[in-house]
């Protein structure tokens, strides 16, 4: 990401309430991620100490510190999804993407990671890809979803 582009997403929140969240939450959905030198220019462009930006970007879960890849799939872990067979659907999301939670494949095509609970109980087991929540996932399922997000 250039540093034009960044100035322009700073410029479009500058002054509102919340900008810089608003200004991370952008650049990461571009970017799919965070880079320690955009964390300075955003902290320069707003006069805000690096530090405080540092803090925003590592206490919410939504912001990256890492690159991801293309794709964030996200496996529903929790309690509901589990009793319906999550974590054969993991394992069937760990082997057509090639890797585990917490990782980014070699060609920036998936990023994957698990929930805790993904907020769709009732429709589970699921996984969300890109913001998209697939429901009532079998492991079958997987690589027809999958196939769709190159």
């Amino acid at each position: 990401m250039d540093s034009a582009n960044i100035d322009q997403i700073i410029e479009k929140h500058r002054g509102k309430p919340g900008d810089l969240i608003h200004v991370l939450m952008e650049i990461q959905h571009q970017n799919h991620w965070l880079p320690r030198d955009v964390l300075h220019q955003v902290a320069a462009a707003l006069d805000i100490p690096f530090s405080r930006v540092l803090r925003i970007a590592t206490l919410y879960k939504t912001f990256s510190l890492t690159p991801k890849g293309r794709n964030e799939v996200q496996v529903c872990t929790g309690i509901s999804c589990h009793l319906r067979g999550a974590n054969k659907l993991l394992d069937a999301v760990q082997r057509v993407t090639g890797i585990k939670p917490g990782e980014t494949d070699a060609n920036w095509r998936y990023s994957v990671d698990t929930g805790s609970c993904l907020g769709s109980c009732s429709i589970g087991p699921e996984i969300i890809v890109n913001g998209t929540h697939h429901a009532r996932m079998t492991p079958a399922k997987v690589e027809d979803v999958l196939k769709d997000y190159q």
